[in-house]
């Protein structure tokens, strides 16, 4: 077992790409913890990553061998994630994990139950939730300030595809792509899917059908509560990278728009102009990255529950395996196919 009887947290980085990169410096910035490891199949980019920290490249045995690391940041490729906190946790070493925790719900599931067994920590990095504007509605929300919430309208739109040879690993879209807008639906509602329909189309790039995926979606959710949802997602918008949502209440409405570069905005006799809005996830998401991962560390200090669980991986995988099922099948799915 992992000795956590030192003041200050030990931590190895596993996976050393973008989000590697945004991860480790954030978690260098905390108080009493220390990178110590980074870990990453690219030995190049591990040791780029480590030197800017003050850590060590080493190889993954080195690192679970080392009894003083107390945390694993999980970067790496998703055929991984399972795998990677399965071992960690049975070395007693608490999991921060970038989604999905498998692109198989019934691997995750088995993955959540050895969590469960291992009784540390495992938080999922749906950073959406970290977002200053996002959580603001939803403590708003939460204050009854609109009443009760009877509909949700979320817009996700990303500025470009990633490489298709990316999608075809990816899982699908709607394991890739939208299961942060079913987590961000689940957490908003505060509410669980009964229905969905799922429906997309192939309309930015036919390489992308190709490779056996589409595009652009739209997905229709109906509550146990009798709530509606509805996400509309595309991998081009052309102005940049369009995150926001509206939740319909009883007494109201509450929005979150996009964030932009600068609040400026520029009045003229021909236009009013502002700023497109943040250029793609990296930069929207700046401050909830650092938000999540000082929760991540604030929740292994104080010992209090950490907001995304792995049980909310699994939960937004489901959401994610139905609208898959829904789009290939043409039809609606009870979410109770899934999740029996």
């Amino acid at each position: 077992m992992t000795d956590h009887s030192r003041d200050e947290i030990d931590v190895a980085v596993l996976g050393a790409g973008r989000i590697g990169r945004i991860h480790a410096a954030n978690l260098a910035r905390q108080p009493g913890v220390r990178l110590k490891y980074v870990v990453d199949v690219n030995r190049e980019a591990a040791a780029a990553l480590a030197s800017e920290h003050g850590a060590q490249a080493v190889d993954l045995d080195a690192a679970f061998a080392d009894r003083s690391i107390g945390a694993t940041v999980i970067c790496s490729s998703t055929d991984t994630h399972a795998d990677l906190i399965e071992r960690s946790v049975a070395e007693g070493k608490h999991v921060f994990c970038e989604k999905p925790v498998d692109l198989a719900l019934e691997r995750a599931r088995v993955c959540a139950q050895a969590v469960e067994r291992a009784g540390v920590i495992c938080m999922i990095g749906f950073q959406r939730r970290f977002d200053p504007t996002f959580a603001a509605v939803k403590a708003r929300l939460d204050a009854g300030e609109i009443g009760i919430p009877e509909m949700l309208v979320v817009t996700s739109r990303d500025p470009g595809a990633p490489p298709v040879d990316y999608i075809r690993r990816s899982g699908g879209i709607f394991k890739d792509m939208l299961i942060h807008d079913f987590d961000i639906f689940r957490w908003l509602l505060d509410d669980e899917a009964e229905t969905l329909h799922a429906t997309g189309s192939c309309l930015t790039d036919p390489a992308i059908a190709e490779a056996g995926d589409v595009d652009s979606t739209a997905v229709t959710i109906r509550t146990k509560r009798g709530r509606l949802c509805q996400i509309n997602t595309t991998r081009r918008a052309a102005y940049g990278y369009d995150q926001r949502f509206e939740v319909l209440g009883s007494q109201g409405m509450l929005q979150a728009g996009n964030v932009r570069p600068t609040e400026v905005a520029a009045y003229t006799a021909r236009a009013v102009s502002t700023d497109v809005p943040e250029a793609f996830f990296l930069e929207r998401y700046r401050a909830a990255y650092a938000s999540e991962i000082a929760h991540f560390f604030d929740a292994l200090t104080r010992g209090t529950p950490v907001r995304t669980t792995i049980a909310d991986g699994v939960k937004a995988l489901e959401l994610a395996h139905a609208a898959t099922l829904s789009w290939r099948e043409g039809r609606a799915v009870r979410i109770d196919e899934v999740s029996a």
